[in-house]
């Protein structure tokens, strides 16, 4: 959520980065209603401060004239206070309607885009930053590959859940489950994160927190069952409960940076995704990832994208898969992001890049919604922090990747050697006679 602040000090800082976001015309009206809601927030806040010092001071005088004798003075103090009185009732009443409007405002509105974010409208305008490996020559697809290995079943999926889900056996399921213990213990091991095991469903708050609602709803998975009072949801993405793992708190400086990683599955509805890689893992309804999460100091943050984005990367490295990494432009960067990079992986059965991490700073954007504050050492204010998230990575794409990639001319798949560990030595996985 923005600052409200800047619609008073510099709400064209907020027009500016609409324009560089290719934002319609409804954005550019809320700014307008918002300049003009925070300036009458504020006027009528001054005078209800006016209203209720007049009633602080007058309310002790009253006494002291009565016992004088002063009625007509008291009397007239009387009612000077009961005017101040209902007039400040009138002014909080208007104040609350205010603040209701301000806060829906406030939610619909994307980010502020970091100055150092590329211009552009949308993922075909993002510039590549660094490539590694070198992109193989064309191959079957993955869904074909998996289909032949016997080992994948969309069809058996559809009979028990629908269209865009799928089932995996044998060494394929096994290489899934390898994938997320290779890259939380990469994360753990050798990057110094904390893992944390969190629930799949959470309430509608959590997730305004993190800026998938209310914009975003269609594209939820929404439950039954009420959670504390709220309506609930799968988790999109384990973004969402660990980042709120420390809603509403203040974090001493010395506790910082928190780093954690979480494997979760998550649940998408692709409401906006009709028609788009309806065969195989590339978009389906349910998959796992590895996600992190790092909270940090304002000034720390932007080494903090380099480190998530470098940590993504070497788990492609290791598992030897061509990748580029792409600034997303303002007009991709994503309605939380500030700024933001995608690692996209070669798979030969397309012949191109494709997305597989996507690592955002959101910068304080996250934390105002969920009131996430530290204090720095000597300080008594408290500052809003950064949070910033990365895939690392989506463990269905690097399936994908992996089967594409190591593919070999009778249809078998080698095993990178760094997943073999993980996969009980298992160095290829063969075609059934």
């Amino acid at each position: 959520m923005l600052d409200p602040n800047v619609f008073a000090q510099n709400p064209d800082a907020v027009r500016a980065s609409l324009t560089r976001r290719h934002a319609g015309p409804e954005a550019f009206e809320a700014v307008d209603r918002l300049v003009g809601l925070v300036a009458r927030r504020r006027a009528l806040s001054t005078e209800g401060d006016r209203c209720r010092a007049v009633r602080n001071e007058l309310s002790p005088k009253i006494g002291a004239a009565m016992k004088a004798g002063q009625r007509e003075e008291a009397d007239r103090m009387k009612a000077d206070v009961r005017a101040a009185s209902d007039r400040a009732t009138e002014l909080d009443a208007e104040l609350v309607g205010i603040e209701a409007e301000e806060l829906e405002l406030l939610l619909g509105l994307p980010n502020l885009v970091d100055p150092s974010t590329p211009d552009g409208a949308g993922d075909a305008q993002n510039p590549v930053i660094r490539k590694w490996g070198t992109p193989g020559p064309a191959g079957r697809a993955h869904d074909d590959l998996a289909v032949a290995l016997g080992m994948y079943d969309p069809e058996r999926a559809a009979k028990i859940s629908g269209s865009r889900f799928y089932v995996l056996s044998g060494a394929l399921a096994a290489m899934e489950r390898g994938l997320i213990q290779f890259f939380l213990d990469v994360h753990v091991a050798e990057h110094g994160y904390r893992e944390v095991l969190v629930p799949y469903i959470v309430r509608r708050s959590a997730l305004v927190g993190t800026t998938q609602l209310p914009k975003f709803e269609a594209d939820l998975f929404k439950v039954t069952t009420q959670l504390a009072g709220e309506d609930a949801f799968l988790i999109p993405t384990a973004e969402v409960p660990v980042t709120n793992l420390h809603q509403d708190e203040i974090l001493e400086e010395s506790a910082l940076p928190v780093k954690y990683c979480a494997f979760t599955p998550c649940f998408r509805s692709e409401a906006g995704a009709a028609g788009r890689d309806t065969r195989g893992l590339i978009r389906v309804h349910q998959f796992h990832k590895v996600e992190v999460v790092h909270i940090v100091r304002p000034e720390d943050s932007a080494a903090a994208l380099e480190a998530i984005t470098g940590h993504a990367e070497a788990c492609l490295q290791r598992l030897g898969l061509p990748y580029q990494v792409v600034a997303r432009c303002a007009g991709d960067v994503g309605f939380g992001g500030a700024r933001g990079y995608d690692l996209e992986v070669w798979l030969p059965g397309q012949q191109a890049y494709r997305e597989i991490s996507s690592c955002t700073n959101f910068h304080d954007f996250q934390a105002r919604r969920l009131k996430l504050r530290f204090k720095r050492e000597g300080d008594k204010k408290t500052t809003f922090l950064h949070t910033l998230n990365g895939s690392a990575l989506a463990v269905g794409r690097t399936l994908v990747a992996i089967l594409e990639n190591y593919q070999q001319a009778d249809g078998s798949i080698l095993v990178p050697e760094a997943l073999r560990p993980y996969m009980r030595g298992l160095d290829r996985i063969e075609v059934p006679l």
